[in-house]
């Protein structure tokens, strides 16, 4: 039997979005760039002010076209530690306003305030004060959307950036939903898009007339009904607290030079070093690799390979990469590759794996506990691969809790 869960009578869901956050940081902290086009990272644009969006840089962007875009614009290194400490004082703020807090990024986060309007006022007010505190204590502009489901929210806070308070009132939600063009939907990125101009889809609520018997033939049952549920504004996710990644990733932009194999191995190999770290230390363990792979073309190709037994060793990990990476190889070698991503996925936590009896001598588990904890003591490069010597892959973006 189908439950189907009560509409809210009123729009209590916040999404909370920093606007531009990287770039806003750096301008925070420099009252110099205020007001110029910022562009933060050389190789790939990892953010870009408001001014230099105007000129048409996006990320992630090679830097070199973002440049020739906006020549005016100033060029900055990223400060992963500063934007760190700034997403945790904005959290902070997120969980003085209510205790339904579902962080999405370092930097947006879902809110729920039902409940809390006797001791706090309505949803407008309470997105109000939580932007003036943003903007008073941490120095940020922040956007906030409110609707009655996550998805209208985020809508909303996506149109009414830059530091803006966009509130979707109960009843109101098709008419601001069904001008926006299609793209606005999560799960249409450009091939769907594509799919659906084709088909003369542009907006939402061309897609909504189309129907949702006609989206399962044009995309498929799932993404049909996906789509069309969106469409009408059909969402019922709630905030919810507490919970986990399904799986953990990491990239790198390579940019369009020419690489060796030795190059794109070492690379991998850091991104899997770091990888285990962040699986050990969240208690958890992956029983799928995914080796995502970008081309000079910009077409991107996924391989996956399964263990038989979850696990958190590096070395297993490792292994598996190697493995895709080297299947990959002969396509790599013929389109080029600008960006190596790997993910661990089908996470589980570390108590939930059948203990094994210790019938061989294998050292690798306390292996991978020693160098967790000399990185922890004297940073992410005091013990490292040979490999891996005298390279630099770039520092991790900050991000939530794994």
């Amino acid at each position: 039997m189908r439950i189907e869960r009560k509409e809210r009578p009123e729009a209590t869901i916040l999404h909370a979005d920093l606007d531009s956050f990287y770039a806003s940081v750096e301008q925070r902290d420099d009252p110099e760039l205020r007001g110029l086009p910022v562009i933060v990272g050389g190789g790939v644009v990892l953010a870009a002010s408001y001014e230099a969006k105007a000129c048409g840089v996006r990320t992630p962007m090679p830097g070199r076209e973002a440049r020739a875009l906006c020549p005016r614009a100033v060029v900055v290194r990223p400060r992963f530690d500063a934007y760190m400490e700034a997403s945790r004082a904005v959290f902070e703020i997120f969980h003085d306003t209510t205790p339904i807090v579902e962080g999405i990024s370092v930097d947006e986060a879902f809110l729920d305030v039902g409940g809390l309007r006797r001791v706090s006022g309505t949803p407008a007010e309470i997105g109000q004060r939580l932007r003036a505190r943003v903007a008073t204590e941490v120095g940020l502009p922040i956007t906030v959307g409110i609707a009655r489901t996550k998805f209208l929210s985020k809508v909303a806070s996506a149109v009414g950036k830059p530091d803006g308070l966009l509130e979707v009132a109960p009843g109101t939600e098709l008419a601001f939903l069904h001008p926006l063009p299609a793209r606005r939907l999560w799960g249409v990125g450009a091939v769907t898009e594509a799919k659906l101009a084709d088909a003369g889809i542009t907006s939402v609520g061309d897609l909504a007339a189309f129907g949702e018997h006609g989206l399962c033939g044009l995309l498929g049952a799932g993404t049909g009904r996906h789509l069309y549920a969106l469409s009408m504004a059909r969402d019922p996710r709630r905030v919810e607290t507490g919970r986990r990644r399904r799986s953990i990733g990491s990239q790198r932009a390579l940019g369009r030079r020419p690489k060796t194999e030795a190059d794109l191995e070492a690379t991998l190999v850091a991104i899997v070093e770091r990888l285990g770290k962040r699986l050990r230390g969240a208690e958890r363990v992956c029983r799928t690799v995914v080796l995502r792979l970008r081309f000079d073309d910009f077409a991107r190709a996924t391989r996956s390979r399964s263990f038989l037994e979850s696990t958190d060793r590096t070395d297993i990990v490792m292994a598996v990469a190697r493995g895709l990476l080297a299947d990959a190889m002969p396509l790599i070698r013929e389109r080029g590759c600008t960006l190596i991503g790997l993910s661990l996925t089908n996470l589980d936590d570390h108590d939930s794996v059948q203990l094994a009896l210790p019938f061989d001598s294998d050292r690798g588990v306390e292996l991978d506990i020693a160098m967790d904890l000399l990185r922890n003591r004297f940073g992410r490069d005091a013990v490292t691969r040979a490999v891996l010597v005298g390279r630099h892959h770039g520092d991790d973006a900050p991000m939530l809790p794994d």
